[in-house]
């Protein structure tokens, strides 16, 4: 499983602490692992297929106990429909040994399915539904006949009373006994359908007893399960998935827990005398419908499945600290004010409102330089990376007019960006649906549950391989624009300097460091308090 590096490494300085797996610039001698796992692949034709499907795996540089620097490698969940390779470090817990209570478990829970199966679309409970619906259709029809009837006898009744021919007492035990009739009627109409019903809800019963048994013995398995999950820290302490879980918001850990590449390498590496280095994940084959994942790239580990087991087995290393929390922006600049409503250019780096990270919001930069305001500020929203004009109100008044004009989508708001790649139309119109990679926050992807997302766009200049574009958001969801611009169904480009959804060299073509080449360049809407049109512009810094 230890990989000695086939690229003589001398002159690559060891990390001096290990890596923050949740946004990272991959060490060098990840970057040559990876390369090596990569050439290692090539040689395994038998799994290019599924490793073109798509594959998250992963490196984790480590020296041994004889001072020897190598790496090991693993992949998320099963390869080639097992846990185990010779190459790739074992799982945490292999489910898939034919022996193990969860394959058992699995195939019984399978035979309840096949059960429920059989009984659902057997002979006997679609000839019972059958005899449901055919019974509530005669019904139809013989009250339907039965009514006319009545009506009829009616009829000739109110005649006899008009013409004073008939005997009333005998047109009212008639009238009596034609209702007496109608509820003979409706009562074995009800006895007979009671008949057909209880067939049917005899078949039911089994169905959901079997369903109840299925999800009973599910949540016993998929306990058991994270129970047997029994993962090391670096200070040599274990815990089960479901101690890990127990105090996190979600609190049960989700389906797919300790089987992503991250924790089964530093599992391997605790229990095995390797002390980890530095450690990368990176995604092999096409990208997944509705996500953007380039092949060969970088990607950190997910918040949902991973971040809370991660944070448990790093505990005992010297780990790098979150560069998000590193992050000093710039002062934003005032670009207009009145007594009602402002305009800065926020700067790359500075969150619009307080978040956890800790690092600085336009909020809190007001409150700092204004005072503490007694209403809401923020009006809308622009990414921490992304930089450019935000509106602030400065009394209740304007912030109440302000948002309307935004939920009212009266606002024109233009932005700037560079892509990496050239887009083939000059202008156009993207409509992808967007909602939250509930595994990736704060991921975006395309996906048709989500919610309606349209940007238009304007190409203002194609240059070796970079285009200089102009997007109009017509919606505004998170992470719209970098989504609409990467995504293979939008443009196909992410945007220079993207770390979320671009590639490596989208950060080596942005012209300032690995900043993200989007800003907000023009704003154009009502006066909250005077309603005067006004525009307001910020050159883009790139």
């Amino acid at each position: 499983m230890f990989h000695r590096f086939e690229k003589d490494i001398t002159g690559i300085e060891l990390p001096a602490l290990f890596t923050w797996p949740f946004h990272y610039v991959p060490h060098a001698l990840c970057i040559a692992a990876k390369e090596q796992v990569e050439r290692y692949l090539t040689t395994r034709t038998e799994w290019a297929e599924e490793l073109q499907a798509g594959k998250m795996m992963g490196v984790l540089v480590v020296e041994n106990k004889a001072g020897e620097i190598g790496f090991i490698s693993a992949f998320s969940g099963n390869l080639a429909g097992t846990n185990s390779h010779p190459y790739f470090v074992p799982p945490v817990y292999d489910m898939l040994r034919p022996d193990d209570f969860f394959k058992r478990e699995e195939a019984e829970i399978s035979a309840i399915n096949r059960k429920i199966t059989e009984l659902e679309f057997g002979d006997k409970y679609q000839k019972a539904l059958n005899d449901v619906e055919r019974n509530r259709e005669e019904e139809v029809r013989l009250f339907a006949e039965f009514k006319v009837y009545l009506q009829e006898r009616k009829r000739q009744r109110d005649m006899l009373r008009e013409s004073r021919t008939g005997d009333e007492e005998q047109l009212k035990r008639e009238s009596q006994r034609d209702n007496a009739d109608f509820q003979r009627l409706k009562r074995t109409t009800r006895e007979r359908a009671a008949k057909y019903q209880e067939a049917v809800d005899h078949f039911r019963r089994q169905i959901l007893a079997l369903a109840e048994e299925r999800h009973r013995r599910s949540q016993a398995l998929q306990k058991a399960l994270f129970e047997r999950f029994r993962l090391l820290n670096a200070n040599g302490e274990i815990r089960n998935l479901c101690e890990i879980f127990a105090p996190t918001k979600q609190q049960v850990p989700p389906a797919g827990a300790g089987e992503c590449a991250a924790p089964k390498m530093l599992q391997y590496a605790f229990a095995n005398g390797l002390k980890p280095l530095a450690m990368a994940e990176f995604w092999q084959g096409r990208s997944p419908r509705g996500e953007v994942r380039h092949d060969g790239e970088f990607y950190p580990s997910c918040n949902s499945k991973c971040k809370p087991i991660l944070m448990y087995m790093m505990q005992g290393l010297e780990v790098e600290p979150n560069p998000l929390t590193q992050i000093v922006p710039d002062e934003p600049e005032i670009l207009y004010e009145d007594e009602d409503i402002m305009a800065i250019n926020k700067p790359c780096g500075m969150l619009s409102v307080e978040g956890k990270s800790g690092v600085i919001s336009v909020e809190r930069w007001y409150e700092l330089r204004f005072g503490k305001a007694d209403h809401p500020i923020i009006v809308h929203r622009l990414d921490q990376s992304t930089s450019g004009i935000l509106l602030l109100a400065k009394n209740k008044e304007a912030h109440k007019a302000l948002q309307e004009q935004f939920i009212k989508q009266t606002i024109t708001k233009r932005y700037t960006a560079l892509l990496e790649g050239e887009v083939k139309e000059w202008q156009g119109v993207i409509d992808l649906p967007m909602m939250l990679d509930y595994d990736n926050r704060p991921r975006q992807m395309i996906s048709a549950k989500g919610k309606q997302a349209i940007t238009r766009y304007e190409v203002a200049s194609k240059h070796n391989g970079i285009t200089r574009i102009k997007f109009y958001p017509q919606t505004g969801r998170t992470h719209q624009l970098r989504l609409h611009a990467a995504h293979a169904e939008g443009l196909g480009c992410p945007i220079v300097g993207d770390d979320i959804y671009g590639t490596s060299h989208t950060a080596d073509c942005a012209a300032e460091g690995r900043r993200l080449c989007l800003h907000a360049d023009v704003v154009i809407f009502r006066h909250p308090i005077t309603d005067e049109q006004m525009t307001i512009r910020c050159k883009a810094p790139f």
